[in-house]
C-alpha cells in the first residue's frame, strides 16, 4: 500500500464513532423510507380480507300454478314495498334493546328484502292457481288489481331467545276505480334456532313465508265475500 494511502486510512480509524462522518438522507428520503416501514408493518399484521357471506329468501320456482277449476277471473299486479332506507339495501339488520339498530358487516343479502319479499309474494301468489293471471306492476301486462304495501320491520332482536320480526302491511286497490278494497297488517316474532346470522336468516326467512301465506288465505276470504264480475264475453 502507498503511504499516502495508509496514513488516510489510519487517521480514519483512529477516529471515534461519533466523531466520524456518515452520510445525511435528505428529508424527503427519510419520509419515504418511514412510509414504506409503515406499510410493511401494516400489511404484515392485517393479512387477507375477511369474505362476505350472502344471504336469500326461499323463492318458489317456477312451478306449474295449483290445478283450480274456478281461478279468479282477475289479473293481479304485484306492486313494490315501500320501507325505510335500511331495507332498501343489502344490509342485514340487527336491533338491541330500545330503539338502536346496527348492520353486519360482512353478512348480507344478495339483494334488498324489498325486492326479494317481492319476489316471494309474485312466486306464491302466481302458484297457487287462485287467479287468471299474477305478474308484476314493471311488466306489459294490464292488470285489475294491484296488491302493494310497506315493509315496517325486517331484522334481528337481540334477547333470550334471539327473534327474527316481521312487519308488513298491504293492501289491494282496485286499478279500474282506483279505490283501495282490502288491507292486511302481519307482525310477527320468529324465534332462532341460535344466535349465529344463519339461524337468524332462516328465522326470518320462516316469517316472510308465514306472513304470505296469511296475506293469501285473507285475500281469499275477501274475494270469497266479494267475488269479482265475470268479464264480458
Amino acid at each position: 500500500m502507498k503511504r499516502g494511502n495508509h496514513e488516510l486510512m489510519t487517521r480514519l480509524t483512529e477516529l471515534s464513532p461519533t466523531s466520524r462522518e456518515w452520510p445525511v438522507l435528505p428529508a424527503t428520503t427519510k419520509v419515504i423510507v418511514c412510509l414504506l416501514a409503515l406499510a410493511a408493518v401494516l400489511a404484515a399484521g392485517c393479512g387477507a380480507a375477511r369474505p362476505s357471506k350472502y344471504y336469500q329468501l326461499t323463492v318458489p320456482g317456477d312451478v306449474a300454478p295449483a290445478a283450480d277449476p274456478n281461478p279468479l277471473p282477475i289479473t293481479l299486479l304485484i306492486g313494490r314495498l315501500t320501507a325505510p332506507a335500511l331495507y332498501r339495501e343489502d344490509l342485514i339488520v340487527y336491533s338491541s334493546s330500545g330503539e338502536s339498530m346496527g348492520t353486519y358487516e360482512y353478512q348480507r343479502w344478495s339483494e334488498p328484502p324489498t325486492e326479494m319479499i317481492a319476489e316471494v309474494l309474485l312466486r306464491q301468489f302466481r302458484a297457487s292457481g287462485r287467479y287468471r293471471s299474477v305478474h308484476t306492476l314493471r311488466s306489459d301486462a294490464r292488470g285489475d288489481f294491484l296488491l302493494h304495501g310497506h315493509l315496517y320491520d325486517f331484522k334481528e332482536i337481540s334477547g333470550s331467545p334471539i327473534v327474527a320480526r316481521v312487519t308488513i302491511e298491504l293492501e289491494l286497490r282496485n286499478i279500474k276505480t282506483g279505490t283501495t278494497t282490502w288491507t292486511h297488517f302481519y307482525t310477527h316474532d320468529e324465534p332462532a334456532s341460535g344466535k349465529d346470522v344463519t339461524a337468524v336468516v332462516a328465522a326470518l326467512d320462516k316469517n316472510v313465508q308465514q306472513g304470505i301465506a296469511e296475506f293469501r288465505a285473507s285475500l281469499d276470504q275477501y274475494f270469497a265475500a266479494h267475488p269479482p264480475s265475470q268479464p264480458a264475453q
